[in-house]
């Protein structure tokens, strides 16, 4: 990298970290340091991919914006598509900048109050919510062919988030418990029930009123998908049983492995990548709001597994074993993104050269001095090809010389997220503060909670 480069850079990192609102640090001077504290460095990170919910927000709804290309060129006319489960996590996302001061709680209320309407106005499907909308209208805008309806999985990343700004405003002022009322209901309109096609023991991911149930794609572990099973055995309205969870989710116990991989023990049978783990994000969607510290049932310790996860991902892309440009201790980090291929679900089992960022830095609770060496790396050494106005690009490869200045919702909202539970663990702390989060691990058998 040229050094006038790493000097703009830091100026310009140094000053967002230091100028934001609530930060009482002097700013830098330019050109008078080689580096940015650790902390100044994950405030910049924070802000920064913070800004693509907020300043890169849908303006009608408030809502994220599925992707977001520099170049300004989108597939399929979708600039103005909004996404359910990225702004489940854009809106954890947004409670973080209230709290880091990147905006004011004021400021977030009304945000907030903007979702909330666009939400209660939206196409919607026994609650459930499709996995794209057309943000100036809410009317759906199917995912694939048959998938024009409720999407069961990605309403749960959104619920966590609902639940967590309900929590943060649920003792405010009158105005707050309002909005708290607000995403109250939302959350207790979702019938869960319904997924389960009237009473089997397990949940479904889609329902459609033009194709009923044709997909027909039962949600068993292990993936990313572990919260819809909580919140669905949690909720006061349209509660399952926990036989929907153990016969359904863990199938009758079919969950459980016994593999050793690097030295790291995975328990569970993660589904289709047995040996190394799936892609990163099943350590991170499910586990915004749910703490995996100390949780565990009769299947596993879940801090442990998604430690493990973590490590024999980064593990494998410092073993490198295809000899792609890059990897090592401190470029690491497989999972689901933009790739050379079109979208796919990188792991050690799909590996194709592409690090995708969010991977290691919503590992930080994980692996702390591993995910800030990548961090470091992927700032001061490939800043100049990685880093714009949103955070880090949502991928890159150093063996075929790619690195498109593209972002998606699913991928920057875990960074803002498990950097700050990481930091101060807000959102674990809001979402474990459900009543009825605690009566749902408790019916499912959780401890450590």
């Amino acid at each position: 990298m040229k050094s006038s480069f790493l000097i703009i850079l830091l100026v310009l990192s140094g000053f967002i970290a230091c100028n934001t609102p609530g930060n009482d640090s002097k700013p830098e001077e330019p050109g008078k340091t080689d580096s940015l504290t650790a902390e100044q460095l994950l405030d910049s990170v924070q802000y920064r991919t913070f800004q693509y919910f907020w300043d890169g927000a849908e303006p009608v709804s408030g809502m994220a914006r599925e992707r977001y290309h520099v170049d300004g060129v989108y597939p399929q006319n979708d600039k103005n598509v909004v996404t359910s489960g990225g702004s489940g996590f854009g809106i954890m996302a947004i409670l973080v900048g209230i709290e880091r001061g990147f905006i004011s709680r004021e400021e977030g209320l009304r945000r907030f109050e903007k979702i909330a309407g666009f939400l209660e106005n939206a196409d919607s499907f026994h609650g459930v919510f499709p996995h794209w909308w057309n943000g100036e209208t809410g009317k759906v805008k199917s995912f694939s062919s048959k998938d024009d309806g409720g999407d069961l999985v990605e309403t749960a990343f959104l619920m966590q988030g609902l639940l967590c700004v309900r929590q943060y405003f649920a003792d405010g002022n009158e105005e707050e418990k309002a909005l708290a009322d607000r995403m109250d209901r939302l959350w207790k309109n979702v019938e869960w029930d319904w997924h389960t096609k009237g009473g089997e023991d397990v949940l479904y991911w889609h329902w459609s009123p033009s194709h009923g149930w044709e997909m027909n794609f039962p949600i068993e572990g292990y993936n990313e998908c572990m919260i819809t099973y909580i919140l669905a055995a949690s909720s006061p309205t349209h509660g399952v049983p926990a036989e929907a969870y153990h016969d359904g989710w863990a199938r009758s116990g079919g969950i459980n492995t016994d593999v050793t991989t690097y030295g790291h023990h995975l328990s569970l049978k993660h589904n289709g990548a047995e040996k190394y783990g799936g892609p990163l994000f099943w350590a991170h969607y499910s586990y915004l709001g749910l703490d995996p510290r100390n949780l565990e049932d009769r299947y596993a310790n879940y801090w442990e597994e998604n430690r493990n996860h973590a490590l024999i991902n980064y593990e494998y892309c410092v073993d490198n074993p295809k000899d792609f440009a890059g990897y090592g201790e401190q470029c690491w980090g497989l999972t689901a993104s933009y790739s050379v291929e079109g979208y796919a679900g990188h792991s050690p089992s799909r590996d194709l050269g592409v690090i995708s960022p969010t991977a290691a830095l919503s590992s930080f609770p994980y692996t702390p001095e591993k995910s800030m060496a990548a961090l470091e790396h992927f700032y001061y050494n490939l800043g100049d090809k990685i880093w714009g106005k949103y955070g880090f690009y949502d991928a890159f490869s150093q063996t075929e010389n790619w690195y498109p200045q593209r972002y998606l919702a699913i991928d920057q909202g875990p960074v803002v997220v498990m950097i700050e539970n990481h930091r101060s663990g807000l959102l674990w702390e809001l979402f474990m503060s459900c009543p009825e989060i605690k009566q749902g691990l408790k019916k499912l058998g959780f401890s450590g909670f």
